[in-house]
């Protein structure tokens, strides 16, 4: 009998794994973040996202993303907002999806000599219009989406990182599913990159590399294999009166 019980989940298994699709893809995402200190407490976060897919060919998705911070301390931030984005349907398909999302995030950093790490969690509430048969209907889907997001940087020809510094960067990130209208896909994607990054000022700094995002679609058995060339740029600024 434990025979015949293995033996049905040895074939189920293989059955399972032979339904499962990974589609691979190619793309180019440009993105711009800035963060800017304006008093002790208080700044402004903007970030905007450009992304190509089947390398520069056509548009995938469009983001823009600001935000008011609060600044518990120099090296912890507390920031919520607001997002507008636009994604664009397959070759063939016409009709681009808009999505609003609010936006919660806690972010923490430590610099230490040789090493520079960022992590934050985020919370989006993300309403993405309904669209059938190429076409946008009334009202729109809505889910939550938890992010976490580990990333480091290592100084390669100085002990920290300061202008005239090149750095090796790494990162990953992971981002759940979750509320009513999520059924086979909790795990939504994950993105790794690795990559070099130049800083310019020390507010100003360029990094570019490859990513990997392995991301689930909402039917749990088709996956995508995105191999990105990513070229971000994070621009810092403090304006508090200097004492």
């Amino acid at each position: 009998m434990k025979k015949s019980l293995l033996l049905l989940f040895i074939l189920f298994s293989i059955s399972s794994f032979g339904q499962k699709q990974v589609n691979k893809q190619s793309g180019v995402w440009f993105g711009y973040f800035n963060q800017t200190r304006i008093t002790g407490k208080w700044g402004v976060w903007l970030d905007l996202h450009a992304r190509r897919t089947d390398f520069l060919d056509r548009w995938a998705t469009q983001i823009i993303r600001p935000g008011i911070t609060y600044y518990a301390n120099d090296h912890l931030r507390f920031t919520a907002g607001y997002a507008y984005a636009r994604s664009y349907p397959a070759a063939g398909l016409h009709t681009v999806r808009p999505e609003n999302r609010l936006w919660q995030q806690v972010l923490w950093t430590s610099r230490q000599k040789r090493l520079q790490t960022q992590q934050w969690i985020r919370i989006e509430e993300r309403f993405n219009r309904k669209i059938a048969n190429d076409q946008l209907q009334d009202g729109h889907n809505f889910n939550f989406r938890f992010r976490y997001l580990l990333n480091l940087m290592v100084p390669l020809n100085r002990d920290f990182i300061e202008p005239n510094t090149i750095f090796f960067a790494f990162n990953d990130e992971i981002h759940i599913n979750a509320g009513k209208q999520i059924t086979y896909n909790i795990f939504d994607q994950n993105r790794l990159f690795v990559g070099l990054g130049y800083q310019f000022t020390k507010g100003l700094n360029l990094q570019v590399g490859y990513m990997n995002q392995f991301q689930q679609l909402p039917s749990g058995n088709h996956f995508n294999s995105n191999n990105v060339l990513r070229v971000f740029v994070f621009h810092n600024l403090d304006l508090r009166t200097k004492k």
